[in-house]
């Protein structure tokens, strides 16, 4: 299951060490309604590999405000603590793996 990340545990997941993936989300959002169950999947399959958090940008302004969340879904990918790779906007299951397995 993906992990609540908030703007207090942001700083904690990201200096876990391992490879970060953070979905940018909002309850009202369709197109993140779509990609939600995707990042599910993927928390599940990956597990134990990567962490895999979904932030609510209604919730958590400054994390939002940090990274310039703009458009949503964004996932945010992170490798050593630094955002490594981006998707914005609804996307298959197939194009988020490849951009996780190079975080690998």
């Amino acid at each position: 299951m993906a992990l609540e990340i908030t703007d207090a545990t942001f700083e904690e997941m990201i200096g876990s060490g391992n490879p970060v993936v953070i979905d940018f989300w909002a309850e009202w959002c369709g197109p993140c309604r779509m990609v939600g169950p995707i990042v599910e999947e993927l928390a599940k399959e990956y597990e134990g590999k990567v962490v895999i958090g979904k932030v609510d940008v209604d919730s958590n302004d400054e994390i939002t405000s940090k990274f310039g969340i703009r458009n949503i879904p964004t996932i945010l990918f992170f490798k050593g603590g630094e955002v490594v790779d981006k998707q914005v906007g609804a996307t298959q299951k197939s194009v988020l793996a490849e951009k996780i397995n190079k975080l690998l």
